[in-house]
């Protein structure tokens, strides 16, 4: 498949869904095609040439406005890119559009809808980019975590988000919240596909994985017991 073919198979998706899901801030679907057409002519630069990617609206992008979700910056264009879009581009990725989030990463509800059930919400701060990887609007886009921003609206929507440890990649030109918390997340629909967007291929042979006992403040009976089995059975844990 070419990088245009598949950019519009996103953008016809895109077309279908987005009047009811709500999951794009902004979208120019020339430009996203003029761009595929420019990755097809040339040699693949790494692993995500002409693969289009989804850009939360709070990471600073030079040639679509960044409104960080706020009607304060509507229409706001920065002057550069932050640095993961720089990457994105020099890895020969098409910057398909700025998906939404909630005005500046907080906990204003979201206008996106969850594409599993619309009554219910896609989470936050991230809503966009986990809602469009959940609808196949794209295989794989940016979010942002301070608290639970990329973890939670990847739980809700049914993808897999993957954030990093705090200062994996950096963040400038993304919009802070806080300094010491802010982190750059990345949302797919396989595991392999979040970690290649992070900036690496997946680690090969058995994966390390740690299991963290915190207080069950909020979960459900059933999301503990789960959480208790999958560890039991991952990592030999006394029941």
């Amino acid at each position: 498949m070419t990088s245009e073919e598949r950019v519009r198979e996103c953008l016809e998706r895109i077309e279908a869904q987005e009047g009811a899901l709500h999951a794009w801030a902004y979208l120019d679907a020339d430009a996203a095609i003029a761009q595929a057409r420019t990755r097809d002519a040339e040699a693949p630069r790494g692993p995500l040439h002409g693969l289009p990617v989804g850009v939360k609206d709070v990471i600073d992008t030079a040639d679509m406005p960044t409104g960080y979700g706020s009607p304060i910056y509507e229409g706001h264009r920065p002057e550069r890119d932050a640095d993961c879009v720089a990457w994105l581009r020099e890895q020969g990725a098409v910057i398909l559009g700025k998906t939404v989030t909630t005005e500046f990463a907080t906990y204003q509800p979201p206008v996106t809808v969850n594409p599993h059930d619309p009554d219910r919400t896609p989470g936050g701060s991230s809503s966009g980019s986990a809602a469009a990887v959940a609808a196949g609007m794209v295989p794989v886009a940016y979010g942002t975590q301070t608290a639970g921003s990329v973890i939670r609206p990847a739980s809700f929507c049914g993808v897999v988000g993957f954030k990093p440890r705090h200062g994996w990649v950096s963040t400038a030109g993304v919009k802070r919240l806080s300094a010491r918390l802010d982190t750059l997340g990345t949302f797919g629909r396989t595991v392999a596909d979040a970690a290649r967007l992070a900036g690496f291929e997946p680690a090969a042979g058995e994966p390390r994985i740690a299991f963290c006992r915190t207080p069950w403040v909020e979960a459900a009976p059933e999301a503990e017991e789960a959480a208790r089995r999958v560890g039991a059975r991952e990592l030999e844990l006394p029941p």
